[in-house]
């Protein structure tokens, strides 16, 4: 879920690698930094420009900020213990291995008093991952649909059934994730994207085969570019990514198809072996402060759970499905959940056989 303004990134691997040694902790000698620090592990390009400053100002703690670019790059690095990381965001499904894994430790929150500004609805949708809410804080939220191309793309676009029709054969783009695409063949199934029935997933695995043909190309942050240069007609992207295409491309429309979808979270939660506990808490409640919170929905055009933020927002913001979609579609939609390794290994083996075909 990498976001844009190269800029900015360049800026952020400076932060991360120079001053972080690849987010090993450094001793900080100017007495610029009274309070510490906390090591901040996050996707690339997903934090407002002026925020990682504006923290460390107002805190005294100095920001050591490294990022990954999938959940299953992040894993790994956290479970050997190689680097301890203070805070990091990553998604539901990974949030729910992690915690049973024991890989994370519970949030003091009487040390994140900004939580009150997290609609309790996310907090709801939050326990499909995080059943007490005791470990996780959701930061951003969103959905997966199609996105496409009205002035290639005449009939109305409602259901995943599009992207296997032949018309459209090399004009389609899939995400290049294994749960991302069987949560396309799951859905037009009517499957849900967390089965683990080995049948199910053959039945998802072989509609994909099927599909496979059609695909001009499997990939993940190139759709947003593909799609704003009129490379494709129709593609599989995350909500906040449509967003910033429709801002680049008038011609380019949203939908989550009438079969539902995947309600994805990215939330903060805190190592096991975090050194800087209080320091993280620091951050997540500086996170959820509602003018902060704006200034990261302003930068990376995802979705927030923060009412005070929404409060910023303008109304055509708010009345803007993309971001905020019908309850009604939403009840169609599930969060991702982590299945255990057997049916890991299935999805695996499976999405490795769509691949090579």
């Amino acid at each position: 879920m990498t976001k844009r303004n190269y800029f900015f990134l360049a800026a952020a691997l400076v932060i991360s690698f120079t001053s972080a040694g690849c987010g090993s902790s450094r001793e900080d000698n100017s007495g610029r930094y009274p309070n510490g620090q906390v090591i901040v592990y996050n996707w690339g390009e997903y934090i407002g420009e002026d925020v990682i400053a504006k923290f460390e100002e107002e805190t005294g703690i100095q920001v050591i900020y490294d990022m990954f670019e999938t959940n299953e790059e992040m894993y790994p690095k956290v479970e050997s213990g190689a680097v301890a990381y203070d805070v990091i965001c990553p998604s539901d499904y990974m949030i729910q291995k992690m915690r049973e894994n024991g890989l994370l430790q519970p949030i003091d929150f009487s040390n994140v008093p900004n939580l009150k500004y997290i609609g309790s609805e996310y907090l709801e949708y939050s326990r499909a991952f995080d059943p007490e809410n005791s470990y996780s804080v959701p930061y951003c939220w969103g959905t997966v649909g199609i996105l496409y191309n009205k002035t290639m793309v005449e009939e109305p676009v409602d259901s995943w059934d599009i992207l296997w029709d032949p018309k459209y054969k090399n004009e389609i783009l899939m995400q290049k994730s294994v749960r991302d695409a069987f949560a396309v063949a799951e859905k037009k199934l009517d499957f849900s994207l967390n089965s683990t029935s080995e049948p199910e997933l053959a039945a998802a695995r072989d509609l994909l085969i099927e599909q496979k043909p059609l695909v001009q190309a499997y990939v993940i942050d190139q759709v947003r570019d593909m799609m704003i240069g009129n490379e494709a007609a129709i593609g599989v992207i995350y909500s906040g990514e449509a967003l910033y295409t429709q801002e680049e491309n008038e011609n380019l429309e949203y939908v989550i198809p009438k079969e539902g979808s995947n309600l994805w979270f990215d939330s903060w939660v805190i190592p096991a072996n975090a050194p800087n506990k209080k320091n993280a808490e620091a951050w997540i409640n500086f996170m959820c402060r509602p003018d902060i919170a704006y200034d990261n929905f302003d930068y990376i055009t995802y979705g927030t759970p923060n009412t005070g933020a929404m409060e910023m927002m303008d109304e055509e913001l708010l009345e803007n499905p993309v971001l905020f979609p019908d309850e009604e579609l939403l009840e169609e939609c599930e969060v991702f959940q982590y299945l255990g390794p057997d049916a890991e290994a299935i999805y695996d083996e499976y999405w490795m056989e769509v691949l090579s075909e």
